[in-house]
């Protein structure tokens, strides 16, 4: 099995997000109260800050996760190889049907 390789946009989704998450929080709570925007910009900040460190950590542990997912299964493949014999591929499933046209020429 190939190991995966990391897009960027699925390595910063969970942190970006929820950074914007956590600065919206106190922006849409000044909206509501018909505050300026900028009122209050510490409480954006640190939402912004506190949003992020969530989405690492919770990226962090959805990466461990999923390593020990794939490790289990890795070497259950590794002590059952006749489980996981790979069939052949047979000619007529690799080429396309082929039809001559005859021309009248």
């Amino acid at each position: 099995m190939p190991f995966h390789k990391e897009s960027v946009l699925s390595k910063y989704f969970y942190p970006v997000g929820c950074a914007i998450i956590g600065a919206g929080g106190p922006a849409m709570k000044n909206y509501l109260n018909r505050r300026p925007f900028y009122a209050g910009i510490q409480k954006h900040a640190f939402g912004a800050v506190v949003g992020f460190a969530i989405g690492y950590y919770y990226e962090q542990y959805t990466q461990n996760r999923f390593a020990r997912r794939d490790a289990v299964i890795r070497h259950y493949i590794e002590l059952h190889p006749e489980d996981f014999v790979e069939e052949r591929k047979k000619y007529k499933e690799i080429f396309e049907d082929w039809y001559p046209i005859r021309g009248g020429w």
